[in-house]
């Protein structure tokens, strides 16, 4: 009997082992309830909020006068039900049973030793006794009690609800770990002002035990040395002797230190976590975004990058290691992320591969621009990599590395300076688009799958009576990617377009906007 349940149970844990449609469904709970990376982990956080406001609200209300019966209802089934439904789903979680048991089983097999039951049974129960018996589960276990109103005693335990929403609440966990952090100084306080007030006690108890009327026991000593050493001085017992308010000036400095102290232990705290804190903010809010477009570095090109993706609202990140970098980027309103953007850590942190669009690289050093491009590349084989470098040689080895365009600020600055000499009227006109002086840009236009131009020809669209020129269309090979095409400069009027070419075209910013406009509706309509 004993042998055939011992190959049930390893049968039936091997077969969970393999089963993906109940692993999915652990790690969702375990995502949904523990991973504060996952998308729906906060809805699910707001909605226990919810419930546990109205179930306080309801045991509140109960005091004194009895809620409707629908209300009872709610609060003593439904309330009570989520709250235990969702601590077995959390001890369910913690652990995987059958993951003990294929351990000991295949140790027992490979040692050649009977299995052991009995210490898979003791594995186990250490293991899920390790969570019931934590803070956070014993706070979850307490906040049910409430619920049974036939003990009024229990409706105490209704504060454990209110305790219960610090785990969905991540602004109050991280101002609990930043108090973690400094557990040895407030320990330190803790215990110095527990002493001072111990002696504060004694002493306003030995010399106004018998003078004042206030003072008839030792707790009445020690509730006035508390009271006091934190400043709050309710007033409702005062020294009278002369001894006795000796005693309460010097309980009165030391609160004032002491204060003093615990504050300067928080603010350290704050500061020496905060860039921390930020970076988590950041974090989560660029998570939510996709084509994301990366800046990395925060100069003089990288401060013009941002303002002309901001210009454009384009979603983008600025990856920056030099903290006074880090500030000014902060100061303008940007994104940023204080760290190395040659570790690859830190482009995996952004999922390169799924959020990012474009790594823009306009470092000031050529050479951490190559590491950079050389990282992303190496992680992503598709997304667009632009480098900024200063010398020729660099740029060779850039495009090596796999950089998809690379700029040379230098070279084209040179390049304006000739035109200026020898073209000065060309020279305002490129100035003018360059700068989007009087609103005139070049922009590209991607032609939407059902738009009014898939299956057209170039001629069949009127762009001079609409205040553009078509400056070239970049055609694709069929079935390619969007490195595989070739460019058709001031292309002809019988010429086919299909959806996933891309017109540059030159105008107006309202006249460009508007092209756009219909051409997005145009789609809407179709479908």
């Amino acid at each position: 009997m004993k042998r055939f349940l011992i190959r049930q149970i390893v049968s039936f844990s091997y077969l969970l082992e393999s089963a993906p449609r109940y692993q999915r469904v652990k790690r969702f709970f375990n995502d949904l309830l523990n991973n504060d990376d996952y998308p729906y982990k906060k809805y699910f956080d707001l909605f226990m909020i919810v419930v546990i406001l109205s179930s306080v609200t309801i045991l509140v209300i109960d005091v004194h006068e009895h809620v409707a019966y629908w209300l009872d209802f709610y609060d003593l089934y439904i309330v009570t039900w989520i709250f235990i439904v969702e601590y077995l789903l959390r001890l369910w979680v913690h652990s995987d049973i059958h993951k003990v048991v294929i351990a000991h089983y295949e140790e027992s097999e490979f040692f050649e030793k009977p299995f052991s039951l009995w210490k898979v049974i003791k594995q186990v129960s250490r293991d899920k006794w390790a969570y019931i018996s934590s803070p956070a589960a014993i706070i979850d276990l307490i906040a049910i009690l409430p619920s049974y109103r036939e003990i009024r005693v229990l409706r105490v335990f209704v504060l454990f609800r209110a305790f219960k929403m610090l785990r969905y609440s991540r602004s109050l966990l991280q101002f609990f770990d930043i108090l973690r952090s400094k557990k040895v100084e407030l320990y330190t306080l803790l215990t110095l002002l527990s002493f001072f007030a111990m002696i504060a006690s004694i002493m306003i108890y030995v010399f106004e035990g018998n003078s004042n009327s206030e003072i008839s026991n030792l707790f009445d000593a020690v509730y006035w040395a508390v009271v006091t050493i934190t400043t709050v001085g309710y007033g409702d017992i005062t020294p009278v002797t002369t001894e006795g308010r000796a005693v309460a000036m010097l309980v009165i400095l030391t609160g004032i230190g002491a204060i003093s102290f615990l504050t300067s232990i928080i603010v350290s705290a704050f500061s020496e976590k905060l860039p921390e804190i930020k970076q988590t903010r950041v974090m989560n809010s660029i998570a939510k975004k996709r084509d994301l477009n990366l800046i990395c570095g925060y100069g003089k090109i990288g401060q013009l990058v941002a303002k002309k993706l901001k210009e454009n609202r384009r979603n983008f990140l600025v990856i920056e290691s030099d903290p006074a970098k880090v500030q000014k980027a902060e100061m303008d309103g940007c994104d940023v992320l204080m760290a190395d953007a040659t570790k690859s850590e830190t482009l995996l942190r952004l999922k390169l591969g799924e959020n990012v669009r474009s790594v823009i690289c306009v470092t000031h050093d050529d050479i951490i621009n190559v590491f950079i491009t050389i990282n992303a590349r190496s992680l992503c084989s598709d997304v667009e990599i632009i480098a900024r470098c200063s010398e020729h040689g660099v740029a060779k080895k850039l495009r090596m590395a796999g950089a998809n365009h690379v700029i040379t600020p230098e070279e084209i600055a040179g390049m304006l300076g000739s035109v200026y000499i020898g073209q000065p009227v060309a020279f305002e006109a490129l100035q003018a688009i360059i700068t989007q002086k009087r609103t005139a840009r070049i922009d590209e236009v991607e032609v939407k799958l059902g738009s009014f131009l898939d299956g057209a020809k170039v001629g069949d669209f009127d762009f001079a009576a609409n205040k553009l020129v078509l400056l070239a269309l970049l055609k694709r090979f069929d079935g390619s990617d969007r490195k595989s095409h070739y460019i058709v400069f001031n292309p002809p009027d019988d010429t086919p377009l299909k959806a996933g070419d891309i017109l540059v075209i030159m105008g107006y910013s309202v006249s460009i906007a508007d092209f756009k406009g219909r051409l997005e509706q145009s789609v809407r309509y179709k479908k």
